[in-house]
């Protein structure tokens, strides 16, 4: 008997343990995924209490001294006592996802409730009125050494009465808020957390004070905790599955994409460590070491072979799990296009490459590509050695270049030879000339051999395309800029699909003006407004950032028709140009001065137009210093006109 309870209390050891992980590690992921959701702060309070207490459980199946055992215990209460409440918030916060927000009575009732929690933490820290700690001796050792347990003192009665009273009217809560929802999805989910929120009330209750002393070491008791223990686990797993998708503008696929990738990585490789480390330690030797001293390698080569596991295996129960049939061919195809596309560094990168290969073939310092299209369009875009040609000359080499006969590949000019770059793009007809790979001249005439030609064709080649590329992704992510905030927006705007909208009339009376389209403006739009902001300035002079945005429905857009020809983008663009106005300083227009940089950034490469080496030149900062500084004055651009359009909507 002595021996199955002593596996009884190492497994319960194990468990507690594994409560903890799951628990702190829901914790951490919601503390990191969008704390600026209700539910997902809420539900964070929820974990706390819930990882406090197995933290304390996990400390007390140590075994540490009967004082220390004795302070613990009273410590927990600070998960015990708060979870009645915490549990009342969070159903308070999903009622209030529902469109069916508090007016002022509910919100009263949780500051009562932490009040009430707060006195019972303090109870339970100060004083026996709560539970007393108490020494018996241990059915679980060996040599009749004590443990301690504790027995219920006058208040518990009081306590036992608030928690069936608080989890009660918590659970009430979540039973209207799945009342009130309309889509399938929502319903389906509100059902689960109505379920799985048992599970902090009831495995956070101090049992152990309903029942007599040390009844929860004994064979029985310890048990009825094991099961409970992994009862606990699943439904914690359970419960992190609906309350991921609250508070999410993200489509349910990556939801849950990113929420099984956590619990492979984060609490399984955890609960795998920790069940190497416990089994270690059962003082049997493996390879003639003993257990301990091979623990170590153990535990990394368990955690490096479960990381390789989920590597393998995570596409395959994805594609059964999340996205079967077509989405998984469509998925394939998002995710090929990542693999595929470069950034503009990396065919940066790339044409460097190719050039020193040039020069040192060729025995030659100098080679360059250049972009040629429309006169403002030529730029160098990659060079190496001191014999490269200023922007003002590259017209004249593209009319060399035009000029040349018909089937010559290479051109001699004024001491570089020109290849020109043909796209691929358009197909064999007609040739469209996008570049130029320059190279300094070795001798006055043209004197490669056949294999230096042969070679020299395969860096053109390599040239051309790697340059094609370069325009086609530069068109590809000014496109994705104007397109991502629109398709970000619909995610934020489907809570009305789901549920009731209810709002009572106080509600509506604090409730921020609608736009053009009715929809209310709040604080939690202010991000996706600077993102559209953002997408129209990229897209100033026309593109999908600035003719499909969402700020065409705001006030300002509107009120700036009449004076626009009731063009609506015209009226956008103007409304751009005013707020960019308003970041000008008085006095006559400056380039250096700091007060002038973020105007001057605004206005160089979004109004008129032009590139980032020529801006950076301009206003004397580097590349990266520029881009820094760009995204402040863009966020800038987005405050005055955010502050403008909130203005104009409490006028109305």
């Amino acid at each position: 008997m002595s021996l199955i309870t002593a596996l009884l209390t190492t497994a319960n050891a194990i468990l507690t343990a594994a409560i903890v992980i799951v628990a702190a590690s829901m914790l951490l992921y919601n503390l990191t995924r969008n704390l600026r959701d209700r539910v997902a702060r809420t539900s964070s309070v929820v974990l706390g209490c819930l990882t406090i207490v197995y933290i304390c459980d996990t400390f007390l199946s140590l075994g540490p001294d009967p004082r220390t055992y004795s302070a613990v215990l009273r410590l927990q209460w600070l998960g015990i006592a708060f979870m009645p409440v915490a549990m009342y918030h969070l159903s308070d916060a999903l009622l209030a996802t529902t469109g069916l927000p508090s007016r002022g009575r509910r919100r009263r009732v949780i500051r009562v409730l932490y009040g009430i929690s707060l006195i019972f933490f303090l109870l339970a820290t100060s004083s026996d009125a709560l539970l007393r700690p108490v020494v018996i001796a241990s059915p679980s050792r060996v040599g009749g050494d004590s443990d301690v347990t504790v027995v219920a003192g006058g208040a518990f009665t009081v306590y036992l009465v608030y928690f069936l009273i608080a989890t009660g009217a918590a659970l009430l809560n979540v039973q209207r808020a799945k009342n009130r929802c309309i889509a399938r999805s929502t319903r389906r989910r509100m059902g689960y957390l109505q379920v799985a929120m048992l599970t902090p009330a009831v495995g956070i209750f101090p049992f152990a004070l309903l029942l007599g002393p040390g009844t929860e070491l004994s064979l029985t008791g310890l048990a009825l905790v094991n099961v409970a223990n992994v009862v606990v686990i699943l439904m914690l797993i359970f419960l992190a599955y609906p309350l991921s998708f609250f508070g999410s503008r993200i489509p349910d696929r990556l939801v849950k994409t990113g929420l099984l990738r956590f619990f492979l990585r984060g609490p399984g490789t955890g609960m795998l460590a920790l069940g190497v480390i416990v089994t270690s330690t059962s003082g049997f030797r493996v390879l003639g070491l003993p257990s301990d001293e091979f623990m170590p390698f153990a535990v990394v080569v368990v955690v490096l072979f479960w990381q390789w596991s989920v590597a393998l295996a995570l596409p395959t129960i994805e594609r059964r799990l999340i996205y079967p049939g077509e989405d998984a061919d469509q998925i394939e195809k998002l995710e090929g296009l990542s693999d595929r596309l470069l950034t503009r560094g990396d065919l940066l990168q790339l044409l460097d490459a190719i050039l020193a290969s040039t020069c040192d073939y060729l025995r030659v310092s100098s080679a360059f590509v250049a972009a040629l299209g429309d006169d403002p369009q030529n730029e160098i875009i990659a060079a190496q050695g001191p014999m490269i040609p200023d922007a003002s000359q590259l017209t004249s080499i593209q009319t060399a270049l035009a000029a040349r006969e018909s089937g010559v590949s290479l051109l001699a000019w004024n001491g570089l030879w020109l290849a020109p770059l043909v796209s691929g793009r358009s197909g064999s007809l007609p040739v469209i000339v996008i570049g130029c790979l320059g190279i300094q001249a070795r001798a006055p005439q043209i004197d490669l051999t056949a294999d230096d030609q042969r070679m020299l064709d395969a860096f053109v080649r390599r040239a051309a395309q790697t340059l094609d590329d370069l325009s086609l992704q530069t068109e590809l992510f000014a496109a994705l800029e104007g397109l991502l905030p629109q398709v970000a927006l619909t995610r934020s705007r489907s809570a009305a699909l789901e549920y009731r909208v209810s709002q009572p009339s106080a509600a509506l009376d604090n409730a921020p003006a609608p736009n053009a389209r009715g929809e209310r403006l709040d604080h939690s739009d202010e991000d996706a407004y600077k993102e559209q902001v953002r997408a129209a300035l990229r897209h100033y002079w026309g593109g999908p950032g600035l003719t499909s945005s969402r700020l065409l429905e705001t006030t300002l857009v509107r009120e700036a028709l009449p004076v626009n020809d009731d063009n609506p983008i015209k009226a956008l663009r103007a409304v751009l140009t005013m707020g960019i106005e308003k970041l000008r300083p008085e006095g006559e227009r400056k380039y250096l001065p700091p007060e002038w940089t973020l105007y001057n950034l605004l206005d160089l490469r979004f109004v008129q137009q032009n590139k980032v080496r020529e801006v950076a030149q301009r206003l004397a900062l580097g590349e990266s210093d520029l881009y820094r500084k760009q995204r402040i004055a863009i966020d800038q651009l987005a405050e005055i006109l955010w502050k403008l359009e909130r203005d104009k909507q409490a006028k109305r």
